[in-house]
């Protein structure tokens, strides 16, 4: 089980910009590999920093089904974007909250991997859609910002509903 536990909306840390990770040492691959393990707890392909109530830039995906490694990736950034594709998503941090998102159709990404060598990767398809969707969580954007108005209204009872059940658990009231 995972010493992390899953950070739901609208907890302040999914969006507040994370911190750039400057040393990779072995509390951080701890940190990842927890990360992981809290990600597949949840069925997950993906999970950043701040799902986790981590604020540094990392991330971890695993498509391995679309025979992909599993990636950990720390201070990832978006280099390139081509194309444009909409297509349904979701969130570990928005439970039961799916809708479409336009997003680039591919990507470049550089990031520095658990080794602390810098890569970059091409992606299309589910890895270029999550690596963008991750990349959001570390710049305190979740997916329902990248969706129009009308989209967002229809989602307002399972938001409100995420955001007092956040409230109760946290003794808060709504201001």
């Amino acid at each position: 089980m995972s010493k992390f536990e899953l950070i739901k909306y609208p907890a302040p840390v999914l969006r507040k910009p994370t911190e750039t990770i400057k040393e990779i040492d072995a509390e951080l691959i701890q940190t990842a590999d927890e990360m992981l393990t809290l990600m597949y707890e949840k069925n997950g392909v993906g999970l950043a920093g701040p799902q986790a109530g981590i604020s540094k830039r990392i991330a971890v995906i695993d498509l391995r089904e679309d025979h992909h490694p599993v990636y950990v990736l720390i201070n990832p950034r978006v280099v390139k974007r081509e194309g444009a594709v909409e297509t349904e998503e979701g969130c570990l941090s928005l439970p039961e909250i799916f809708t479409d998102v336009k997003r680039a159709e591919r990507v470049k990404v550089e990031y520095i991997d658990r080794e602390g060598e810098t890569r970059s990767i091409e992606a299309e398809g589910l890895f270029a859609r999550a690596l963008q969707h991750e990349i959001d969580h570390l710049n305190g954007v979740l997916f329902i910002d990248r969706i129009g108005e009308t989209r967002r209204r229809l989602l307002a009872a399972q938001l409100r509903a995420l955001t007092e059940e956040f409230e109760g658990k946290n003794g808060k009231h709504a201001h």
